[in-house]
């Protein structure tokens, strides 16, 4: 009923820049906390940043001043602004959205995970 899709990924030199987009599709009635996580090679996935329905984010300390993650509340859109990228920031990305949807007539919370983009970043 609802969809998260990634897009943006790539492979860059360290001190390069990405820009990921992730969209949500369906019924949806509302989108609370959306955010981005990332998970390496043999390790579990990690958050890199949040942003809340009203606009306040958090990031973990690794990316602080090199991220901005940000959204496009009519576009049902979450963007993560990468800069300064360093080879430990390779990954796999995750978008993640707290989201109420409709089926039918009723409403439901659906917690939900994008399908990854891949994020390789070369020394």
């Amino acid at each position: 009923q609802v969809q998260l899709v990634e897009s943006g990924g790539g492979l860059v030199q360290a001190g390069g820049s990405l820009r990921l987009s992730c969209a949500a599709s369906g019924r949806i009635f509302s989108i609370n906390t959306m955010g981005w996580y990332r998970q390496a090679p043999g390790k579990q996935r990690d958050l890199v940043a949040t942003i809340t329905s009203g606009g306040s984010t958090n990031y973990t300390d690794s990316v602080k001043g090199r991220f901005t993650i940000s959204r496009d509340n009519a576009k049902n859109t979450v963007y993560l602004q990468m800069n300064s990228l360093k080879p430990e920031d390779t990954a796999i990305y995750y978008c993640n959205a707290d989201i109420t949807y409709y089926f039918g007539s009723r409403r439901y919370e659906y917690h939900g995970w994008g399908q990854g983009t891949q994020v390789t970043v070369s020394s």
